[in-house]
C-alpha cells in the first residue's frame, strides 16, 4: 500500500524537552516529554499518558533552530491530538500527533508559526 504524505511543512526529527498538561476543563498536572519530530504546525511526541484524538493540550517548549529560526524560542502552544500511535514496544508508551493551533511567543516568531 502506499502512503500519502499529508503534510504541509516538513517534519525536523529532533529531540527535544517539552513540557504539556490536557486542556480538558480541570486542572491537570504539567507532564515532562521529549518531542521526537516537530514542523511549524505539529508535534510528535511519546507519553506514557492516556491523550485521545481531539483533546486539547498546552505545550511549552524552545523551538529549535533547525526549523528555519534565526535564534531558538521558547514558546507556549495550544495544539489539538490528531494521531494516536499505539505502541506497547515503547515500554507502556503511546505517540502522539499534535496540530499547533495557536502559540505565544515573540512577535517575530509568532508571525513566522501564524497557521
Amino acid at each position: 500500500m502506499i502512503s500519502i504524505e499529508r503534510r504541509v511543512d516538513p517534519r525536523v526529527n529532533v529531540r527535544v524537552p517539552l513540557r504539556f498538561r490536557v486542556l480538558n476543563g480541570h486542572q491537570s498536572d504539567e507532564q515532562a516529554a521529549e518531542a521526537e519530530n516537530i514542523s511549524q504546525r505539529g508535534i510528535y511526541f511519546t507519553t506514557a499518558v492516556p491523550l485521545k484524538v481531539g483533546m486539547p493540550v498546552e505545550i511549552s517548549l524552545r523551538m529549535p533552530q533547525e526549523l528555519g529560526l534565526k535564534t531558538s524560542s521558547d514558546v507556549k502552544c495550544i495544539a489539538r491530538v490528531v494521531r494516536v500511535n499505539d505502541n506497547a514496544a515503547l515500554g507502556g508508551k503511546s505517540g502522539f500527533g499534535l496540530h499547533i493551533e495557536r502559540y505565544e511567543a515573540g512577535v517575530s516568531v509568532g508571525e513566522r508559526w501564524a497557521s
